[in-house]
């Protein structure tokens, strides 16, 4: 795949007409969008719009019924999962999906050796990933928990884990899928933080969040998900302005 670095706003993923049925139910209904690069784009949309089916689809974990997402320029049609995720594309799950019986430097090691830039294992290659290990558990404010087994942290300890496995493999496009929720207020600035300043490092964003005051603190664009139906994909004033998409967010509809 291309290691040119695309221009800020440039497409990094492009996804069109993508379809996903479960039995009768559309879960994904002829979905058409752009991931810049450089952006932060956020999933919003009732239970049930079909927001996890949509990252499921474009990580390879589900086969899509129809439609073509392309990474770099390239489709990655039936490529498998770890494969998508070591080309630069890396996410979290609502249920963390951490290694529990491994310590936090465990966990963010595993991450590095299966995902965005698997490293020769020379000792210098070594020595450099130790120490961005040791700088994104600083950023986490993990790093007096190194040793910590993952079951034995805190609810916020375990969100900011699942961050710093992706952070740790210095992926292109995060993948977020409700980062923030239960998280505390010092740690929900400790989140915003960190997502700001990668982003302003040229990191590129799609998040799934529910939180409003998350949406709009941290969106260039909004993507509004119902029944598998992309109704609105632009700025945020717009989206979260118009009356029809609040209405449908909401549960207020006829």
């Amino acid at each position: 795949m291309s290691s040119t670095t695309p221009q800020l706003g440039e497409p990094l993923m492009q996804i069109r007409n993508l379809d996903k049925s479960f039995g009768g139910v559309k879960a994904v209904d002829n979905v058409t969008m752009d991931l810049r690069a450089g952006i932060v784009t956020t999933l919003v949309g009732p239970n049930g719009a079909g927001k996890t089916t949509f990252f499921n689809l474009i990580t390879g974990n589900l086969a899509r019924d129809g439609g073509e997402v392309t990474w770099l320029g390239r489709d990655i049609a039936g490529i498998k999962p770890h494969r998508i995720a070591r080309a630069g594309v890396m996410r979290t799950y609502q249920d963390l999906r951490l290694f529990d019986g491994m310590t936090v430097w465990e966990n963010v090691l595993n991450a590095t050796e299966y995902g965005a830039l698997p490293l020769p294992m020379s000792s210098s290659a070594r020595a450099e990933r130790r120490d961005r290990i040791e700088r994104v558990l600083e950023r986490t404010g993990l790093a007096d928990k190194r040793d910590t087994r993952a079951l034995d942290l805190a609810y916020a300890e375990r969100k900011f884990l699942s961050m710093a496995r992706i952070m740790a493999t210095r992926a292109r496009l995060w993948l977020l899928d409700e980062p923030a929720s239960g998280l505390d207020p010092n740690s929900y600035e400790r989140f915003l933080t960190i997502l700001r300043e990668d982003v302003a490092g040229g990191v590129t964003v799609c998040i799934i969040e529910h939180n409003l005051d998350i949406v709009i603190g941290i969106s260039d664009r909004i993507a509004f998900l119902d029944r598998g139906k992309l109704l609105a994909d632009g700025d945020p004033q717009s989206v979260l302005n118009d009356p029809e998409l609040a209405r449908i967010y909401f549960g207020d509809r006829e």
